[in-house]
């Protein structure tokens, strides 16, 4: 295990346990209140969330030893599994929190949508690099991309629009990340352009009819505070004031006020709030700027990647998290409507926090690989 240790990306794993701990500590904290009226104890979240952090790291040690080049040979069922996943979820799911979007196993829901945006990741990459010589026919260019909107649109209709716009949004990046030639891509661009148009167009005429109450009343998400009586001012309103509750520098670990029921969410899309309560401004800022660097560390890897298909999944990876953040941030702060989607590392979720965990063991086989390939070609030119 120290050999593989040493070919890691190392600032990127001491920064991904960092997260993960630090994250869990948060959820314990933000989480108390409602555990404790739910099920008479304090720790029930964080007891599941610790679980699934072990479960992770089994899996995390596992994956680093999977050769990327086998991928290809999983890619396909993996898809499938998750497109049969989904299908069961439409037609037979039960609604949870408004959407049809977990399979419960005992006391532990399973998020396939969540699962799904690693597998659009690998879909791509795989089928991009495993027919790399025949991207001139349109039926190869187009198969991964109609797949992934079919994903898309299965989990656009459970309905989960957060989860949807980032599988949208990724398949988009990887598109224009692969090996497809220049003059191709125009012509899916345009296409899509007018697709959009079209889809706009439907949208307004249907006067939105194909979205539900829930997903209509989180356009209205402007000024949030002048409607705190109202269900779309009230949560991002109490966010606010837990952000001013922080000032700039604040360190009263524990002690959030706006936990205690204010924020419904407090300990899964509005964790933020509540880190910058306890910790002040500065920390929150801090927790963005780590993001970042572990996204430019992934960018590096996809950089020095000895194929297209590793170059692929650490841009897409580093788009899930970038995705992620961003989204989940603009949202808490007001800027756009609210989505459900959870912040790296900090939030409460199993589904969530397995793929996480998954999506950075590839990267960090992905460093391995790179290590192995530099010392092959050092090996071979002192041999010249």
């Amino acid at each position: 295990m120290s050999r593989i240790f040493n070919k890691m990306d190392k600032l990127l794993l001491i920064l991904t346990i960092f997260m993960f701990v630090f994250g869990l500590f948060m959820i314990l904290d933000a989480s108390s209140m409602k555990s404790f009226l739910e099920y008479g104890t304090n720790t029930k979240y964080f007891t599941k969330q610790l679980v699934i952090l072990f479960i992770s790291l089994i899996a995390y040690i596992f994956i680093l030893r999977i050769p990327t080049k086998k991928y290809r040979k999983i890619t396909m069922p993996i898809t499938m599994l998750l497109l049969g996943m989904l299908l069961y979820l439409l037609f037979f799911g039960k609604i949870t929190s408004g959407a049809k979007s977990w399979i419960y196993i005992g006391d532990f829901g399973l998020q396939p949508s969540e699962f799904a945006k690693l597998g659009v990741i690998l879909l791509m990459s795989c089928f991009y690099k495993a027919n790399y010589r025949t991207l001139d026919d349109w039926k190869t260019i187009l198969f991964p991309v109609v797949v992934s909107a079919i994903i898309f649109l299965l989990v656009f209709f459970q309905p989960d629009g957060g989860t949807s716009i980032i599988i949208f949004l990724i398949t988009v990046m990887l598109f224009y990340a692969s090996p497809v030639k220049k003059d191709k891509k125009i012509q899916i661009t345009l296409y899509g352009i007018i697709f959009g148009v079209f889809a706009i167009l439907i949208l307004l005429v249907l006067k939105g009819g194909i979205l539900n109450g829930m997903q209509k009343s989180r356009f209205n998400f402007l000024a949030p505070c002048t409607r705190y009586q109202d269900p779309t001012g009230y949560q991002v309103c109490n966010g606010f004031i837990a952000i001013n509750n922080g000032k700039l520098i604040s360190l009263s670990p524990g002690n959030s006020q706006q936990k205690y029921l204010y924020l419904p969410e407090a300990f899964t899309d509005f964790i933020f709030p509540i880190i910058v309560e306890e910790f002040g401004l500065i920390t929150g800022i801090a927790i963005i700027l780590i993001l970042m660097i572990m996204i430019y560390r992934i960018l590096l890897l996809a950089k020095r990647s000895v194929n297209i298909q590793n170059a692929m999944i650490c841009y897409g990876i580093a788009c899930y998290i970038f995705l992620h953040t961003a989204i989940n941030l603009v949202g808490v702060l007001g800027l756009m409507p609210l989505t459900g989607v959870p912040l790296p590392f900090l939030s409460y979720g199993g589904s969530f926090a397995l793929t996480l965990a998954i999506s950075l063991a590839i990267v960090q086989r992905i460093s391995i690989e790179n290590y192995n390939y530099m010392q092959k070609k050092v090996l071979e030119n002192r041999n010249m």
